[in-house]
């Protein structure tokens, strides 16, 4: 059985999957991006929702900066955003997002469903119906500033002298896109794997205090997993994007609102109710510390 918080050594490179970044990518994202508060969730089967009208949001219990219960994260804020915009009831169906999230919550078998909206997917994630993606981010580099350090690339040749922090994803531990490409570079017994399950004893920014404590020198993680934690800290970090060379995996991914499939009206609805809260939705991802690149979530 796993332990609460286990950090283990990476070994070469393991299973690829989908090239997606976070806790629900292994089972689909984030990236997507798993927790044990949440895996003690993923056992029950959720309350169907009483409400049959609303914007009813599918969301991970206990993944901050993300979402959590007590509706903390910036995909918490964003639904707020939306459903106001729409003029309809916020409901949430919370379950932990690892394999079989869309099949217990959006695609449950109930007469009138659970939940119709996941705030944060990959564009062109094949289980739902995705709108135009409303922002795009990027695996990065976190380092503490004034140690010298000045990490730009998986090419420096420094990372094979570091010790190096990354996120393992799902049950089987998949090794996510950083991994890969450190292996490919002949960078692997000095990289340091962190648990997504998280828990009181393994809070979502362990990896983050982690380096701060100098258990390890760099870590590579998924830019809005870790980006709140990392702007507002009592210690300054670097963040710094991590491009992908030739042959890597990507690193950057195009972020959607999944709707229920078959669902076009409301399809249809969330992109306009996007479109028009574009602004105040940038705003709420950069107070999170968010990474946004090419502009795409900038509010212009």
């Amino acid at each position: 059985m796993r332990q609460v918080g286990q950090v283990r050594q990476v070994g070469p490179v393991g299973q690829v999957g989908r090239t997606w970044p976070t806790r629900l990518f292994p089972c689909a994202l984030m990236f997507l991006l798993c927790g044990a508060a949440a895996g003690a969730q993923a056992g029950k089967q959720p309350a169907p929702s009483t409400a049959r009208a609303g914007f009813r949001v599918c969301a991970d219990p206990d993944n901050l900066p993300a979402s959590n219960r007590k509706l903390e994260g910036f995909e918490n804020k964003i639904a707020t955003v939306m459903a106001k915009e729409l003029g309809a009831p916020l409901s949430y169906v919370f379950w932990g997002q690892r394999r079989g999230f869309i099949r217990n919550t959006m695609n449950a078998t109930l007469k009138e469903g659970r939940c119709d909206v996941m705030i944060g997917v990959p564009q062109g994630y094949d289980l739902v119906q995705t709108t135009r993606p409303y922002y795009r981010s990027t695996y990065v580099f976190v380092y503490p500033k004034g140690k010298g350090l000045q990490i730009k690339s998986l090419d420096d040749p420094i990372l094979k002298k570091l010790r190096i922090g990354v996120h393992l994803l799902g049950d089987d531990y998949v090794n996510p896109p950083p991994v890969h490409a450190l292996s490919q570079r002949g960078v692997v017994g000095n990289v340091v794997g962190f648990d997504t399950f998280y828990s009181p004893d393994n809070p979502p920014d362990t990896i983050i205090e982690a380096v701060v404590s100098g258990r390890i020198d760099v870590a590579i993680v998924w830019g809005p997993a870790v980006g709140n934690f990392v702007v507002h800290h009592r210690v300054p970090l670097a963040m710094v994007p991590v491009p992908s060379g030739k042959g890597d995996l990507p690193f950057a991914f195009d972020i959607s609102m999944g709707v229920k499939k078959g669902e076009e009206t409301l399809r249809a609805q969330v992109q306009q109710a996007l479109d028009r809260r574009q602004a105040e939705i940038a705003n709420i991802l950069k107070d999170y510390g968010v990474p946004l690149l090419n502009g795409k979530g900038d509010a212009k």
